[in-house]
């Protein structure tokens, strides 16, 4: 049975005057249950507060709009309070505690993908929230919430009780939130945009790779990331992740087309992409993307925290290795077609500029 491939657009799930929250759904994309990949996107408008909560899954966050705050607590550490923007990668280890708060006017959108193979759902994050009409401590009796916090049975109430909404609420103008400070950061969040390049090719893309090098708590999510920015009409190689990774891909902004080819030289996806799209590449399938004249740009998770690609195109494919011998067997050509293949893409590297 074919898995379709198809890009897709998440789905509101809940929200408030505060904002909303959207997932992907595997039932839409099944590719999320099959290779037991999450993915969901938080939207808080001003002086939107998503409430304290865990979740059953490791993830990366990557903030996709606007400026705010988060407040993230790993199990048994303090609360580390981060301001955060656009262009930053956060990683969520599993037991992280977390809340966001927008006090901008411009919304504040934060995009999650992460591993849910310890989920409860495959394919779906399913978040614990502390407080709210669906908060953890609204199931325990009176009593045993007492006996926990050592309070009686009013206050209990009251603070189980006193908060009405459920995941992201609208806090009052003026609401006080603890200040972020600037060494809290350290170790827990890197600019994608800011960072320095890995690849950079004139007139052809740029990528950062997120791996435990610059931001080491994506060992412990076990997921690795990276930014990709591809020119105008200029196309990203032919590839494959050599070390059984699977690739989720969301694309930040700008369009383009995309084509997969899998097992047995099969064309399993050729469609075309646009911001918001979410699509996933199974492994050891190979894909490459070609952008429209604006160009496009796309935030990918891999699933593994150092991640390795085979590149079949380029000054650095596969291609190049190959002793001409080979090449010319292989392909069953004459010598003087594989000299002339073997001279193309001498000097681009993954990415290849448009011909003029």
């Amino acid at each position: 049975m074919e898995i379709d491939l198809t890009p897709q657009l998440p789905k509101k799930i809940y929200g408030s005057d505060g904002g909303s929250y959207y997932a992907w759904s595997p039932k839409e994309l099944p590719m999320l249950r099959e290779g037991n990949i999450g993915a969901s996107k938080l939207a808080l408008e001003k002086n939107g507060f998503a409430l304290p909560r865990y979740s059953d899954s490791a993830k990366v966050a990557y903030v996709l709009q606007g400026n705010g705050v988060a407040g993230i607590i790993l199990p048994e550490s303090e609360e580390k309070v981060i301001a955060i923007k656009k262009g930053d990668a956060i990683a969520l280890p599993f037991g992280v505690v977390t809340w966001w708060f927008n006090k901008e006017a411009t919304d504040l959108v934060v995009l999650f993908l992460g591993d849910t193979s310890k989920a409860h759902k495959s394919g779906e994050f399913t978040d614990f929230f502390l407080t709210g009409a669906n908060g953890i401590f609204t199931g325990f009796s009176t009593e045993f919430v007492g006996r926990a916090w050592d309070m009686d049975e009013a206050s209990v109430k009251s603070l189980v009780k006193n908060q009405t909404g459920t995941g992201i609420v609208k806090l009052k103008e003026g609401t006080k939130m603890p200040e972020p400070k600037k060494e809290h950061r350290n170790g827990m969040a890197l600019n994608c945009e800011e960072a320095p390049l890995d690849v950079d090719v004139k007139n052809g893309g740029r990528v950062v790779v997120l791996n435990t090098k610059n931001l080491p708590l994506v060992g412990e999510v076990g997921l690795g990331a990276d930014l990709v920015r591809l020119d105008g009409s200029a196309m990203c190689s032919p590839g494959f992740s050599c070390d059984s990774a699977l690739q989720v891909t969301y694309i930040v902004k700008g369009s383009g087309r995309a084509e997969v080819v899998g097992v047995d030289g099969k064309k399993v996806l050729e469609t075309r992409v646009k911001a918001g799209n979410l699509f996933i590449v199974p492994r050891f399938f190979v894909v490459s993307k070609i952008g429209d004249p604006e160009g496009m740009e796309w935030f990918s998770i891999i699933s593994t925290p150092n991640p390795v690609f085979t590149h079949l195109a380029g000054s650095i494919g596969v291609w190049k290795a190959l002793s001409p011998e080979v090449i010319e067997a292989a392909f069953n050509v004459e010598a003087d077609l594989v000299k002339n293949f073997s001279s193309k893409r001498s000097s681009d590297a993954i990415f290849f500029p448009p011909s003029n």
